[in-house]
């Protein structure tokens, strides 16, 4: 049984809570060579947060996914029928991706998962690998699309966001998938501060790198943060930060809009 940091997901009430994953502690699943730092972790719902780490040539097992999971590799590399997916990239898989990867390597990734997955009955043990893990059959329902899109994060374009010392990068925006979800890119120059703003839905960062202050506490690199739906947030990035953020909604601006005489709307996550 999977002890997720953050257990308050059904009732959120409106608060930032922030996680140093240097301090958590691996915690092993049933099949071998694998393991999870959940930070979120709803069997019921297949949903996830955390790491998950990979040894060397050890393989998911075939699976299918049932909703959208998103993951982007810390180290090593994972390698599906498709090809692989390496350092510093992001895949994303949709509803109905099927397959079975391999970690040639050991490997280690930061995943978002926002559904179940099914595994054939055949396969007895459920590794728990994915939260969400269910027994049933099932056939590839498009074998012509690939498994997952995977994205060279730091090769995308920079936008800026209307909020000075504050750039976006897009990585998915949920087209087509029935959610108006964004995972995006976030990087902030040393002195950048963000006018407060309310989040409407559950809101997440990782943070890639540098120092992130949120609500008086300081996130560094290796830290998330789960933002829950109604919280006001002030964050700023005295030194630099560079982070992944995934957004259920748009951010609601807690006073003027910052910059409202522009013509442009600021959005830090691009709804």
């Amino acid at each position: 049984m999977m002890q997720p940091a953050y257990a308050n997901d059904t009732q959120p009430a409106g608060r930032v809570h922030v996680f140093d994953a240097n301090s958590l502690p691996w915690q092993d699943t049933p099949e071998p060579g694998q393991r999870l730092k959940p930070i979120r972790y709803d069997d019921e719902r297949g949903h996830y947060l955390g790491l998950i780490g990979f040894a060397a040539m050890t393989r998911s097992g075939l699976h299918q996914h049932r909703g959208v999971a998103t993951s982007f590799v810390v180290d090593g590399c994972l390698t599906d029928y498709h090809g692989s997916v390496g350092l510093h990239q992001a895949g994303i898989n949709f509803w109905g991706s099927t397959h079975d990867a391999i970690a040639h390597q050991s490997t280690v990734l930061v995943s978002r998962l926002e559904g179940p997955v099914v595994y054939p009955p055949e396969r007895e043990l459920l590794s728990g690998l994915h939260a969400g893990s269910r027994h049933e059959a099932f056939a590839n329902p498009a074998p012509e699309v690939p498994p997952e899109v995977n994205v060279k994060v730091d090769a995308l374009p920079r936008w800026q966001t209307g909020i000075e010392g504050i750039r976006r990068q897009t990585i998915f925006d949920y087209a087509g998938t029935g959610s108006a979800h964004r995972f995006v890119q976030l990087s902030l120059t040393p002195g950048a501060v963000c006018p407060p703003w309310r989040a409407s839905a559950l809101t997440e960062f990782w943070l890639r790198g540098g120092l992130l202050q949120i609500d008086g506490h300081s996130v560094h690199a290796n830290g998330f943060v789960v933002i829950e739906p109604g919280a006001t947030v002030a964050m700023s990035a005295p030194f630099g930060a560079l982070l992944l953020a995934w957004a259920d909604g748009p951010e609601d601006w807690a006073g003027a809009e910052p910059n409202q005489q522009r013509a442009v709307r600021c959005s830090l996550f691009g709804f």
